[in-house]
């Protein structure tokens, strides 16, 4: 007798935005995808993907996202290593909810605006944030759900009426698909840092570590490859002949280890289409 195998169903992400305004090629730290919902917030759901994409306690991130407020990452041995989380949300319930991220330089910005002018931090962490951004984004923001024309856009979005809420977003989540480029010129998709993890064969705690500092890591004789540009991680993985081949010319030029595997990537036609292709396709 045959077995049948039934096929394990993973659980579906939760459907968090229908509207996404890309601006994440501009300069840092404007540098934001606006990824905005006009359905009906699903708090738990939500909340769990920024408690997890951002780094604070999931009971802290649902207070936050139904009552509003700022988070600020707690100090590292005595250093601060890293800004607020704040979600701002109008009282009159005009505006949709907004959550971002500031850096540390923004942080101290936010603290010196709130103290000089006696404003509740999460509405000057949002003026501090607003000033960062390009001036298009800036544009749409004014107008009534980002501007868009109800009457063009996919009925299943417009059914949902006014946009509910906006994450400004710069890290890598399940519901942004990255590309890697394959040592065989394969453009291979993978969203949040579990699957790219899982692709690599690789640990959670190292694709985290390669995704948010940038840098090589060792996979075998093959090698990951991340470079950093604007906040925007580009992976590439090197075949172990050009990894051999990119060690050999930054011995012999004296250049990093990242420009060596660029110029090993540039002139190898296989890496180069699969290069080529990730251009075309706006890199994410």
């Amino acid at each position: 007798m045959f077995k049948i195998k039934k096929k394990i169903e993973k659980p579906k992400l939760p459907v968090l935005y229908n509207v996404i305004e890309d601006y994440s090629e501009f300069d840092a730290p404007g540098n934001v995808t606006a990824c905005a919902m006009t359905h009906l917030e699903d708090l738990p759901g939500h909340a769990k993907i920024l408690s997890e994409s951002y780094g604070v306690p999931l009971a802290t991130m649902t207070e936050l996202l139904a009552q509003g407020g700022v988070y600020v990452y707690p100090a590292e041995g005595g250093l601060l290593t890293r800004g607020l989380f704040a979600c701002v949300i109008d009282p009159a319930g005009v505006l949709p909810k907004r959550t971002f991220v500031l850096d540390l330089m923004q942080f101290a910005e936010t603290e010196h605006l709130a103290r000089a002018r006696s404003l509740p931090m999460a509405e000057a962490a949002y003026e501090i944030f607003h000033r960062t951004l390009p001036d298009e984004l800036k544009e749409k923001l004014e107008q009534k759900n980002l501007g868009l024309d109800y009457r063009m856009i996919d009925r299943a979005v417009a059914k949902g009426g006014d946009i509910k809420y906006i994450d400004f977003r710069k890290d890598w989540s399940p519901h942004f698909k990255r590309l890697c480029i394959m040592p065989d010129g394969r453009l291979v998709e993978t969203g949040g840092l579990e699957e790219f993890a899982q692709l690599h064969g690789i640990t959670l705690a190292q694709a985290k570590q390669l995704i948010e500092e940038g840098g090589t890591l060792e996979v075998g004789a093959e090698v990951l490859a991340c470079q950093i540009v604007n906040g925007q991680s580009s992976v590439a993985r090197f075949g172990a002949k050009n990894y051999l081949k990119a060690k050999e010319l930054a011995a012999s030029k004296g250049v990093h280890i990242l420009d060596a595997l660029s110029e090993v990537a540039y002139n190898d036609p296989v890496m180069m289409r699969g290069l080529v292709r990730k251009e075309l396709s706006g890199g994410r």
